[in-house]
């Protein structure tokens, strides 16, 4: 799928249609710190092997596209969510 740089679409902050620039969603890097990786960390160390199930029944062959639409004038972002696809 071809997606444009930008989409004149209303921004919630300005209260208008403005120009956004379009760029795909990504997941953030995830902190050694956080609870849950410091709880699976300390379940995982020591002998046991692996604790906890590994899904292997994937069902789907594509993914929905994250878009961010970022207002040229406000720059406030947010996270619209198209079609699936196999390449963006």
């Amino acid at each position: 799928v071809v997606i444009p740089k930008t989409r004149k679409t209303y921004c919630r902050k300005c209260l208008t249609h403005t120009v956004h620039k379009i760029s795909q969603y990504k997941k953030g890097k995830e902190s050694k710190a956080a609870q849950g990786r410091r709880r699976y960390d300390r379940k995982q160390s020591g002998y046991g092997g692996q604790t906890k199930p590994i899904f292997r029944k994937k069902a789907k062959t594509t993914k929905k596209i994250a878009l961010r639409l970022e207002c040229s004038k406000c720059k406030t972002r947010r996270v619209i969510v198209v079609d699936r696809a196999k390449t963006v």
